[in-house]
């Protein structure tokens, strides 16, 4: 005897739901944990969340694998009344309420927002934020790093200085002589600067890459010897002008490939 509508339409939707819980976050458990390994998950996160990331992934794991003890079907049954109390529509065949409508609708549209993501997590290469992410974030607030509050007290040693430090150090010194001449060697990519020169500019992010702030250091060089997005290493020394404003003269600048962190923490 073939199986009635009813149950299979049932199953179907049993399918769904597991399919929305258990499968999708077992999908992006397993994409976390490859990216983990390959040492690629620092392209979304910061290093110091990577292993609380996998550790979660690790649980998620686990919990979608003991769900499978329990019967198809089981998270829809969890909580619901079907006593003879209820008048939304449940008791009468083929009827559904206005609210199953909506929550009909909102799965499906739910579920296919987050199946896209899903997939393409699986199908597209991880990839660092692009340069024009990067331009068009530059300059919506002040250049607030960390080393910051180290900056401000003159104790920090700009020996480990990145380019999100100066950038702080060129918005904030007062006292713009006391760098004068400091040596740097600087890692970042080329942006279109104001005045003649270039940018030289580096991501940085406190947490996962949506919070990522754009870090500008203008280099005195030609603007037309590099192109826009490329990554060089700057060798030099800040310079203070007439006027009190600082700026990269570098020695030299060398053309490098993007590596393999392009952020800075």
């Amino acid at each position: 005897m073939s199986e009635p509508v009813s149950a299979r339409i049932t199953r179907r939707r049993a399918l769904v739901t597991r399919w929305l819980g258990v499968g999708l976050a077992s999908v992006v458990s397993i994409v976390t944990l490859g990216l983990g390994l390959t040492g690629r998950l620092t392209l979304y996160i910061s290093p110091e969340s990577v292993w609380f990331a996998c550790a979660a992934a690790v649980v998620t794991l686990a919990v979608a694998i003991w769900s499978f003890a329990l019967p198809l079907g089981a998270e829809e049954d969890h909580g619901h009344d079907h006593g003879h109390g209820d008048d939304h529509g449940h008791g009468v065949p083929g009827v559904s309420s206005p609210r199953e409508v909506l929550a009909t609708a909102g799965t499906v549209t739910g579920g296919v927002v987050a199946s896209g993501v899903v997939v393409a997590a699986l199908v597209l290469p991880p990839a660092s934020l692009s340069v024009e992410l990067a331009m068009s974030r530059a300059g919506e607030q002040t250049a607030l790093f960390v080393g910051a509050d180290d900056v401000t007290l003159g104790v920090a040693d700009t020996a480990t200085f990145g380019v999100g430090d100066w950038a702080s150090v060129f918005a904030t010194a007062t006292d713009t002589a006391a760098y004068d001449g400091k040596a740097v060697s600087l890692t970042g990519f080329v942006t279109p600067a104001d005045a003649d020169g270039i940018n030289l500019t580096r991501l940085v992010i406190t947490h996962c890459v949506i919070d990522a702030q754009t870090a500008t250091l203008p280099v005195t060089i030609d603007a037309g010897e590099f192109s826009t997005g490329q990554w060089v290493k700057v060798e030099g020394t800040v310079t203070a002008d007439a006027d009190g404003k600082l700026h990269v003269d570098p020695t030299s600048v060398t053309p490098i490939d993007e590596p393999g962190d392009p952020y800075e923490y």
